[in-house]
């Protein structure tokens, strides 16, 4: 007995044979093998491999116990998928903007052999479809959905609750006329939940679909109406719903009718999602299929829990269809009366219904093109990983290496791409030039062939592009040349033995001739012009080393391009040394004030200096080389005998730890001002990381060392302790310096230090800026913590407000300070190759900064007298460890998602 209402449900069909005119259908049969397909007995449809259309999960077949000579084709075969959160099928080819009915088709038939069906979430797209969950092994369940598709692809996608493996026996797609179902629309669909369509032809279970049913809808006969007659007509039907419902004639062909006044039922929705809020859109068909004798009437209202629909009595039209439809919205159990009028003589008459939930489109999903770009990645490089469904959204599913911007209500777009070690092979894919959002790329570390393409120097967005480590060949393309030049774009192509440096330099070389000749020629010349110079810098070389034992400076440490001042001169300008306004390892800081009246920080060695006169050469010399905004500004130096200062930009609000520790006298520092110190910080550090050429190591990142303009703009101060890190080098070997609660402890326990050390004094600072704590929090008289193992405590029990800085009075977005927070402690691992780059770092904190400026401009819009207002947290606390995990993953993978809501750890 347990296949008999399946069976049923699959073949006592009835329908109209004839040649099949389903344009636009498709029609996947899953499970089968690779190429197949075959054409329905029934339907006349044909059916083909899932291959294709998804690269994930396995085919199995139904146990023999379910397997019956009558079982249609494409119900003794399946895909489940037993790796992976979320599996989706892509359908492409369609229409943007037009409508369509998904079919997700499901036959369980105890393929593993557990005899328990699984549960699961279904999903298009973005957007949340339905549950899945039958009980029943041996029963034939569907679900229908009409929408409106947004692109010109469309994604189902199977999601693992937890609750057994997803599967899914079938999936077909059916093109709809836009004037069809004008309640569906670009935020609104309606689903088919539990087959809810139904016909009132003969009570032997008939299913009406295609081609009876052009559109292949599923009518299945309803039986629930008590003491009903069934009545039929032969006669064609008058389709005068074919722009609105276009329901077929064999449905309306049929009618359940009483020998009483009144037509009772109710209907369950049977959805567990169901709820107060739920919304459910009914649709009653009439039509007379009698001839009515003259004197006689048929006159009924349509009263829905107690509520009447049509507005006056309603008389059915002799095989003309009509309907009623409306909508109802959170019972449980929905109650339908027809009820016979006064003046009618006749009982009332139903042809058909529809019951759909109606479900709102809410996710955005990520913008278009930037999709499309992505998929089509995919496709050049054979990319699995979690690539699969929509990119960016939801944040759970993130596809790994991508790191993307979500706007308010528009698309995401991606602005991030981390592809390092993904095993790409083959030409740079020309897809990349879609992705017009994209800052940063990087492809290091893969099997890259061929040319740089000279599109990658059009994305005017791009601020860093790594491609090292490749097998690329040619000349670097002249607009990144330019663009790396001028400092808006960080460029790394080490690791390309066939790359040229520049757009000439690969030029073929030409066949010489009259070499004998032209060497003769040329020879002489160069020996003559290699004397001459040989003699010239020796001459200069005399010449300044006089100069220099004059004036000090044997060492040679001239710095081109700045001011050199006499120690005269320096306590002209600081009158005497006369206002200290600041103390250092190098020794106190005087205000000075230059001739044209700008002030100046002159920084001065101290005879008690733990730094000579070599870390003193290294902060000048890595100061004349750098120039970007987030970093101080070298004025001037003297080397006046046994006098070493350095002039420098004055910043008028001093540093940040005198902000945090409440020695300013300004008001505290907002969550957003605070946030945009980070900012800037990152990207000056980022600049000596990654533009410098080469690399610079700063070692002596703190908030002491991050001195604030009038505008409370950051900059990066105090390079005496900075080295240069080549590009071809993991890292470099040197006795640990820096300062206690910053310092990295792999750098102090190796010896070995990389841009990774600065990362980790990164992430303390940026916890300072959330908690206004010091990096060592005394816990009594003789016990003190790191500041980042008291967050990580504090976060293990999900208390982020109890480590915030009270200062702050609550008045920041909740989500971004836990994004702030989980960044940070990323950037403090214990272990500097799962820390994220500063790249990465500027990217996540330009996230945090957009998520408290929407929670202000949202409280701005709640109230503009009360400072108390927060923007409470987002996501369940599932979806948030789901996004750590994938986090943690990605780190193993080079890169890095930080979470945006409560990290559960």
């Amino acid at each position: 007995m347990k296949l008999c209402v399946a069976v049923l449900l699959f073949y006592m069909f009835q329908v109209i044979h004839g040649q099949p005119d389903y344009q636009g259908f498709i029609s996947i049969d899953c499970g089968i093998p690779l190429n197949s397909t075959y054409q329905d007995s029934i339907t006349n449809i044909v059916y083909v491999s899932d291959y294709g259309f998804i690269t994930t999960g396995e085919n199995r077949i139904i146990s023999s116990d379910y397997m019956e000579p009558s079982l249609a084709k494409r119900y003794s075969n399946l895909r489940f998928f037993p790796h992976g959160p979320r599996n989706c099928y892509t359908l492409r080819s369609l229409v943007m903007g037009n409508k369509y009915l998904v079919r997700a088709s499901f036959y369980y038939g105890n393929y593993d052999g557990l005899g328990k069906p699984p549960v699961f979430d279904l999903y298009l797209g973005t957007n949340y479809w339905h549950e899945v969950n039958y009980s029943d092994a041996g029963a034939f369940n569907w679900m229908d959905i009409i929408l409106v598709v947004p692109t010109d692809y469309l994604q189902v996608c199977l999601v693992n609750k937890g609750m057994g493996n997803p599967f899914i026996s079938g999936l077909d797609l059916r093109p709809l006329n836009t004037t069809l179902y004008p309640e569906v629309n670009a935020s609104q669909s309606l689903v088919l939940v539990n087959s809810n369509r139904f016909h009132m032809g003969p009570t032997d279970n008939s299913i009406i679909r295609y081609p009876s049913d052009p559109l292949d809808r599923i009518w299945t006969t309803y039986n629930a109406i008590p003491n009903c007659t069934k009545i039929s007509a032969t006669s064609p039907m008058h389709n005068n719903l074919r722009d609105v419902y276009d329901v077929p004639p064999s449905v309306m062909q049929n009618a359940a009718t009483v020998n009483s006044s009144r037509i009772d039922f109710s209907w369950n929705p049977s959805d567990p999602s169901a709820n107060i809020n739920s919304k459910y859109f009914f649709i009653f068909y009439f039509a007379e299929l009698q001839h009515v004798p003259s004197k006689a009437v048929r006159q009924f209202d349509i009263i829905v829990n107690n509520k009447t629909w049509n507005s006056r009595p309603y008389t059915p039209t002799f095989l003309f269809a009509n309907y009623f439809s409306g909508v109802v919205q959170g019972m449980e159990n929905y109650s339908v009366s027809l009820v016979a009028t006064k003046n009618a003589t006749l009982p009332p008459i139903l042809n058909a219904m529809e019951m759909y939930l109606v479900k709102p489109i809410t996710a955005v999903a990520t913008d278009p093109e930037d999709a499309r770009a992505m998929m089509a990645i995919q496709d050049n490089f054979g990319v699995v990983k979690n690539w699969m469904g929509d990119p960016c959204t939801p944040k759970t599913f993130i596809w790994r290496g991508l790191n993307c911007s979500y706007p308010p209500a528009n698309p995401s777009e991606i602005m991030g791409l981390n592809l390092s070690s993904f095993g790409l092979v083959g030409a740079i894919s020309t897809n990349f030039r879609d992705l017009k959002a994209l800052q940063y790329l990087d492809l290091s570390h893969n099997k890259l062939s061929g040319p740089i393409p000279n599109f990658i120097g059009e994305l005017s967005s791009l601020m860093f592009l790594d491609l090292s480590s490749n097998d690329l060949s040619g000349p670097i393309p002249y607009s990144l040349l330019q663009r790396s030049q001028n400092g808006s774009l960080s460029l790394r192509v080490g690791g390309n033995p066939n790359l040229c440096g520049n757009g000439t330099s690969c030029r073929t070389v030409r066949k010489k001739i009259n070499g004998t000749l032209l060497a003769a020629i040329v020879v002489p010349i160069v020996i003559a012009i290699t004397l001459f110079v040989i003699l010239f810098l020796l001459r200069q070389a005399l010449k300044g080393k006089a100069k220099r034992k004059a004036t000090g400076h044997e060492d040679g440490s001239a710095l081109l391009g700045s001011r050199e001042f006499s120690y005269k001169e320096l306590k002209h300008i600081t009158n005497n040394f006369s206002q200290e306004i600041g103390k250092g390892g190098f020794g106190p800081v005087f205000l000075g004030y230059l001739e044209n009246g700008n002030p100046v920080a002159v920084k001065v060695r101290s005879e008690s200096s733990s730094q000579g006169g070599k870390e003193f050469l290294a902060e000048a010399q890595h100061l004349t080389r750098i120039h970007h905004k987030n970093l101080v500004s070298l004025v001037g130096y003297c080397k006046d005998r046994n006098h070493l200062a350095l002039v420098y930009e004055y910043m008028p609000e001093g540093s940040l730890q005198d902000h945090l520790r409440a020695t300013s006298t300004s008001k505290p520092l907002t969550w957003k001002q605070r946030l945009q110190i980070a900012l800037d910080a990152a990207q000056g550090l980022e600049y000596l990381h990654i533009a410098c050429k080469p690399a610079l190591i700063h070692r002596d990142v703190k908030s002491r060392n991050i001195l604030l303009t009038t505008d409370l703009g950051a900059k990066i101060a105090d390079f005496g302790l900075t080295k240069a890190f080549s590009d071809s080098k993991t890292h470099i070997t040197t006795e640990p310096a820096g300062t206690i609660g910053y310092l990295d402890p792999e750098y102090f326990r190796s010896y070995h230090i990389s841009e990774k050390s600065d990362m980790y004094s990164f992430g303390v600072v940026l916890l300072e800026l959330i908690t206004g704590h010091a990096p060592v929090i005394p816990i009594s008289d003789s016990m003190s913590i790191h500041i980042g193992e008291w967050v990580h405590e504090s976060l293990d029990h999900g208390n982020i407000e109890s480590i915030v800085d009270a200062k702050m009075g609550g008045d920041y977005d909740i989500n971004s300070v836990w994004k702030a927070a989980d960044l940070a402690l990323h950037c403090k691992q214990e272990v500097s190759r799962e820390r994220p780059t500063m790249a990465e770092v500027v990217a996540q904190l330009k996230e945090c900064l957009e998520l408290e400026n929407r929670c202000s401009e949202r409280r701005g819009s709640l109230s503009s007298n009360d400072d108390n207002l927060t923007c409470p947290g987002e996501g369940s606390a599932l979806e948030v460890e789901e996004e750590e995990e994938e986090i943690q993953q990605q780190q193993h993978g080079g890169g890095i998602q930080a979470a945006a809501g409560p990290a559960m750890r």
